[in-house]
C-alpha cells in the first residue's frame, strides 16, 4: 500500500516494452477504471484509486500503450462482464448487453454521436441501479474511457477511424507503390487472393506494383508481416 502507479509500472514492471508510449493503466480487474499519465503518481490504496474512477478490486493491473484502442478495451471488458452477470437484476442483465451492443456498433463505424450520449446515460443507470457490486462497477471501463479518451470514441463515429489501427472494420491496408518492388510475396501469403498485380508509370517507365482489393481483404495482416520492403501499412 502506498506504492505509486509510476513505481509499479517503471520500477517494478520495467516500463513499456520497445519504447512505446504509455497510454493508460486499468486497475482492479474487468470492472476497474482506466487511469492516465496524470495519475501515475497516485499511491495504490483503496481510497485513492476509487477517487479517480478506478478501484483496488482483484489487485491486478493492465498497462496499455499507444497501440491499444480504448474503445476496443472497453468492449473487451464489457464482453467479459456480460458473461459474468448472474441475470438476477434487469439493469445488469439487460444494461450490460445493451452497452456491449453500442460499443460494438462504435468499433464497426456504424454509430452516431447520439449513440454516445445513450451509452453514457445507460452506463450511469446501470451503475446506480444494479443490485450487486458486479453491476454497480460494470460501467467503470466505459465511464473512465469516455472521460479520458472521448476523442477516440468521436474519431470512430465521425471520422470512421481507429487511431490505434485495432478495430478491423475501420482498418484499411495499403501498398505504397513507391516502395513496392512487385515481388509478389505478399500476394502468395494472402489467403483470399485480395492482392492483385498492377503497373504504374513513373518518369515515362512502366513499373510493376501490387494493390489490395479492399472488398476481398479480410485484414489478417499477413501481407504486411511478409513484406521485406515495408511497403504495406494499415490506416
Amino acid at each position: 500500500m502506498g506504492t505509486t502507479l509510476r513505481e509499479l509500472i517503471y520500477d517494478i514492471g520495467g516500463g513499456i516494452p520497445n519504447g512505446k508510449e504509455f497510454k493508460a493503466i486499468q486497475t482492479g480487474g474487468p470492472s476497474g477504471g482506466c487511469l492516465t499519465s496524470k495519475d501515475l503518481d497516485v499511491p495504490i490504496d483503496y481510497d485513492s484509486l476509487i477517487a479517480r474512477g478506478s478501484m483496488m478490486g482483484s489487485g491486478g493491473a493492465i498497462v496499455m500503450d499507444e497501440d491499444n484502442c480504448m474503445v476496443d478495451v472497453a468492449k473487451f471488458y464489457m464482453d467479459f462482464i456480460c458473461d459474468e452477470s448472474c441475470g438476477k437484476c434487469t439493469p445488469c442483465r439487460i444494461g450490460t448487453k445493451r452497452m456491449l451492443e453500442l460499443l460494438t456498433k462504435i468499433t464497426e463505424g456504424k454509430a452516431t454521436l447520439a449513440d454516445l450520449d445513450t451509452l453514457q446515460d445507460l452506463a450511469a443507470n446501470v451503475k446506480a441501479n444494479s443490485l450487486c457490486a458486479l453491476g454497480q462497477t460494470a460501467p467503470n471501463p466505459i465511464l473512465s474511457t469516455l472521460a479520458q479518451f472521448k476523442d477516440e470514441y468521436v474519431s470512430h463515429i465521425v471520422d470512421k477511424k481507429c487511431t490505434a489501427h485495432v478495430c478491423k472494420s475501420l482498418m484499411v491496408y495499403e501498398i505504397d507503390k513507391d516502395k513496392c518492388m512487385g515481388c509478389g510475396l505478399c500476394a502468395r501469403q494472402c489467403p483470399v487472393g485480395a492482392i492483385e498485380k498492377t503497373d504504374y508509370v513513373a518518369e515515362g517507365h512502366k513499373l510493376p506494383s501490387l494493390k489490395i482489393n479492399a472488398e476481398k481483404c479480410i485484414k489478417c495482416g499477413l501481407c504486411m508481416a511478409s513484406c521485406k520492403f515495408k511497403a504495406i501499412s494499415k490506416k
